[in-house]
């Protein structure tokens, strides 16, 4: 029995079982969603072992110089510590480490918004207003101007519909102002063309990947009855 045989049967099979919830949850497809999650989880466990323990740690911590051992250590001691969360009467132990690990995720996931997200917003938002580079574009004026207001309106308003800010009423209700409520209104607009979008993008990669995987299905049953395989 050839390699192609074996991994078309293997692909040909677990595509039928995911395909299977079509008609309700059963045994077929937890299996294969239970397949994809461990072969998942062991493969993101080798990446760390070699790609990340081994060099990172290992390696420093037996072939490295004084101050690579030190920090090697440092690191390994960090890990205990954690490992202590596991045992209810030493988890407080390892409260420091996780405590540790939570503030820099925070700092990198705050600096990764503004310079890979706010930021570039920001500058894209103002190079829909340069001319030179329009002109070079072949791009008039006046297209330059609404296509860079109409972005501009919409982060405005975009950003305007995220703001929490609002004083409270004489009858106690709460509401925000009246400039932030006008301005979140024509921001819902946007946001609901952009979620639309995104979500036309999700279900076109979907059904892409449904028509591959039908289309591999089809393919390997002709292979079969050909006798290619």
């Amino acid at each position: 029995m050839s390699l192609d045989l074996i991994t078309g049967i293997l692909s040909f099979t677990i595509t039928l079982m995911i395909l299977s919830y079509l008609i309700g949850d059963n045994p077929l497809f937890r299996i294969a969603i239970y397949l994809f999650t461990g072969v998942s989880a062991g493969y993101i466990a080798a990446v760390t072992c070699w790609q990340v323990l081994w060099p990172k740690l290992i390696v420093p911590l037996l072939y490295g110089d004084k101050i690579r051992q030190a920090l090697a250590g440092v690191s390994l001691l960090g890990v205990g510590l954690i490992l202590m969360k596991i045992l209810p009467r030493l988890s407080k132990i390892g409260s420091p480490s996780m405590a540790y690990i939570v503030g820099v995720s925070a700092a990198v996931a705050i600096g990764g918004a503004l310079t890979g997200t706010l930021f570039p917003q920001i500058a894209a938002t103002i190079n829909a207003f340069d001319l030179r580079s329009a002109a070079a574009h072949n791009i008039g004026f006046l297209e330059v101007v609404f296509n860079g207001s109409f972005i501009l309106v919409g982060v405005v308003t975009s950003l305007a519909y995220f703001h929490f800010g609002a004083h409270t009423n004489q009858d106690g209700s709460v509401r925000r102002f009246v400039l932030f409520e006008f301005l979140a209104w024509f921001g819902r607009i946007f946001i609901a063309i952009t979620l639309g979008v995104i979500f036309a993008g999700v279900y076109a990669a979907a059904l892409t990947a449904f028509i591959e995987r039908m289309s591999s299905i089809i393919n390997f049953i002709g292979k079969i009855f050909a006798g290619t395989l």
